[in-house]
């Protein structure tokens, strides 16, 4: 492993990564300050904290800047079970926070912490170094069955909160992980039609589930009840047009859409600055992916390669999740916008993500067209 870093940190993909969070909390003071106002007596309590939240993030960013993403594959297995072991314990009343009807916070003093963040940041963490360990082998489908279990355990434990949001992102990163990893698209479409059952009974078997899956079918159904959220965002969006309605005057942030700075601050920022605004933070959270997949292209190794991707795909994954819950293309899953969406968990954990991409690019290889591809593992990558 190298000892000296070859280059600078990737500039590009820092700056974008403090546009968005700059983006993010200027949306969450116009979305919160009214709720704030009316809850806590103080309309910028929200702000303040996104803040600190931020300040944490990036100093966690430049902390990771400087270890070795080599290093990581020591520690990877100790950290994958202390997040296991705190995802059972947000499920025990007195330790786990419930809001909402979840479970998904640990109560850490006068903060809080959402185990499945870290639990996606780990996932990826340890695919990228088993598949590295295992080479060639993944082609073989025995080689894919502790990565799947892994991955299993994680989304009970996830779904139980309940959280199908994070769990169908934990999914979604063990399958783009294994198919950049090199296995085969055979076993990988088995896996997926074997999973169709499960994750449809994970869904039928919670009322509040099909109430959702129903009101995003037809969200007019039950316009006061399930399908609420998803037609005030549309109206949310709708009201906005091509510039907006301008920075502060929104009026589905008057108590009449929910989550309004969290979950669906998109669709506030939709309203207030218009398609053009709107379109900026997609170009923003698109230039991240490129920079990111850019990063695990050069990577000088494949660890550090499926490292890059695994983040990558994983921060993406969440952002289009979040857009089209927002439009109205998925159901509703309780999903963040990376950057942009208020909350401490996921900032920290998509800084520290971005971090060890940065990291990752100051060790950065020019490469060939012709040297094998992340997915092709059958020889280490020079």
């Amino acid at each position: 492993m190298d000892a000296v870093p070859r280059r600078s940190p990737d500039v590009y993909l820092f700056a974008a990564t403090v546009a968005l969070i700059g983006i993010g909390i200027v949306m969450i003071y116009s979305a919160s300050a009214i709720v704030a106002l009316d809850w806590f007596g103080d309309s910028a309590f929200f702000l303040k904290r996104q803040l600190l939240w931020s300040v944490l993030g990036l100093g966690v960013m430049s902390v990771s800047l400087t270890i070795h993403y080599q290093r990581l594959r020591r520690i990877t297995p100790a950290l994958l079970l202390l997040v296991a072991v705190a995802l059972v314990a947000v499920l025990i009343p007195g330790i786990g926070r419930l809001v909402g009807g979840a479970r998904r916070w640990l109560v850490l003093g006068p903060a809080s912490f959402q185990p499945a963040e870290a639990a996606k940041l780990l996932l990826v963490l340890y695919l990228a170094n088993y598949l590295t360990n295992r080479g060639a082998a993944v082609r073989q489908f025995r080689t894919l069955r502790p990565p799947l279990l892994v991955t299993a355990a994680l989304f009970l434990l996830v779904v139980v909160q309940p959280d199908m949001g994070s769990a169908f992102l934990l999914v979604g990163i063990t399958g783009m992980m294994l198919f950049l990893g090199g296995a085969s698209i055979w076993h990988l479409a088995g896996v997926m039609l074997a999973g169709i059952p499960a994750l449809a009974a994970v869904t039928i078997l919670e009322p509040y589930r099909v109430r959702r899956l129903m009101a995003f079918l037809d969200p007019w159904r039950d316009p006061q009840g399930s399908g609420f959220h998803i037609i005030q965002s549309l109206l949310a969006l709708g009201s906005g047009g091509l510039l907006g309605v301008g920075l502060g005057a929104s009026r589905q942030k008057f108590f009449y859409l929910p989550e309004r700075h969290t979950d669906f601050i998109f669709a506030i920022l939709g309203e207030e600055l218009g398609l053009v605004g709107a379109a900026l933070v997609i170009a923003l959270l698109a230039f991240v992916a490129y920079r990111g997949f850019r990063i695990a292209r050069s990577a000088p190794d494949r660890y550090g390669a499926l490292l890059a991707a695994g983040i990558t795909s994983s921060i993406v994954g969440q952002a289009m999740l979040n857009i089209g819950v927002t439009a109205g293309i998925l159901p509703i899953t309780g999903v963040p916008l990376p950057f942009v969406s208020f909350g401490g968990s996921s900032l920290l954990m998509t800084c520290l993500g971005v971090g060890i991409l940065l990291n990752i690019s100051q060790y950065s290889v020019r490469r060939a067209p012709a040297e094998v591809p992340l997915w092709q593992p059958a020889r280490e990558m020079e």
